[in-house]
């Protein structure tokens, strides 16, 4: 296994969702992850990930295809096994050997929980995980939700999901009502690696899109840099659903990000109205990471205001400069 040269701290040994499941068939898949060029591919043996650059002549593997489980450039057609290792080259002589260094750059790659991840240097853990999720399936219905594509910081994308005093203004009428602003006061601990606020009231009219309004609680987590979650419990009531969030860093300043929901209550509804309440949201957001200055996260805490209301975001920063995270961020 050969590892990336230029190295990210903190993210290059994470997995990194790149595709949904069914978004990956027959045709290899273009990705970029960290700022590297990456081909995504299916074979009857699993899943597989290359650098994106066939070492002949720099074409993008991407634009080629697989033939029984390898995969072909489409310029010379230089052939690839799983391993990496160049298998065929036409333009070679008859019984000439193909020279040993004929060899792609290929990374980690898995397909869990309905993603299909790639890790850029030695993973951290055997599998990827997404919160406390265990499995792609649950007694709980579970909907997932993106590609979400933003031009954005990950770690911007991540703290505006962790904003609780945002809800009544950017998604009013929805998940908030400005005329309810005040936050009440809450903390933030860590437990096991794990980053949790108590719960947090807040009024919303219309909170998962089937127009109830309801009074609910919300408890935050930050799982790792890039996935956070909350669960949303309802006064009076046994409902409950759990909202992660992972994001893919393209780069410094684009993003990638998927949801995935589950829920306890209605268990007959389309999924499709939680979907498409999920991408209204989105684009929502959208128009605020999109603009937001500096385009890259601040860690310093004085370089802006913050409330007792932003204790999750100051947690979240806090914890960015723990772990060392220097991409995405200033």
């Amino acid at each position: 296994m050969t590892t990336l040269i230029v190295k990210v701290p903190v993210l290059i040994h994470q997995w990194h969702p790149v595709l949904l499941s069914n978004e990956l068939n027959e045709q290899p898949k273009a990705i970029e992850i960290l700022g590297e060029k990456v081909v995504v591919f299916r074979t009857s043996q699993g899943v597989y990930a290359f650098k994106d650059l066939c070492i002949h002549r720099g074409v993008p593997l991407s634009l080629g295809k697989v033939v029984n489980d390898e995969i072909i450039c489409p310029y010379h057609g230089w052939t690839y096994n799983s391993c990496g290792t160049c298998t065929r080259i036409p333009a070679l002589p008859a019984g000439k050997a193909i020279p040993t260094k004929a060899k792609t750059i290929t990374y980690y790659c898995t397909e869990e929980l309905g993603f299909i991840w790639v890790c850029l240097g030695e993973p951290e853990m055997s599998k990827p995980k997404i919160g406390e999720l265990t499995s792609d399936c649950s007694q709980n219905n579970q909907v997932k939700m993106g590609p979400y594509e933003l031009e954005a910081a990950g770690p911007r994308v991540i703290e505006n999901f962790l904003d609780v005093s945002h809800l009544m203004f950017v998604h009013e009428g929805l998940l908030g009502d400005s005329q309810f602003p005040e936050i009440s006061d809450y903390h933030v601990y860590q437990k096991d690696g794990v980053l949790i606020s108590d719960e947090i009231d807040i009024y919303q009219p219309d909170p998962d899109g089937r127009g109830h309004d309801v009074q609910a609680k919300y408890t935050y987590k930050v799982f790792n840099p890039l996935c956070a979650g909350f669960r949303k419990s309802i006064d009076d009531s046994e409902e409950f659903f759990d909202l992660y969030l992972i994001v893919l860093p393209v780069n410094e300043k684009k993003s990638k990000a998927y949801m995935i929901m589950e829920r306890n209550y209605a268990l007959e509804e389309d999924e499709n109205i939680f979907i498409q309440f999920q991408d209204l949201l989105i684009e929502q957001d959208r128009v605020i990471v999109e603009n937001q200055k500096p385009e890259l996260l601040p860690l310093d805490l004085q370089a802006e205001l913050h409330l007792k209301s932003d204790r999750v975001s100051i947690a979240y920063r806090k914890f960015l400069m723990e772990v060392g995270l220097t991409f995405g961020t200033e």
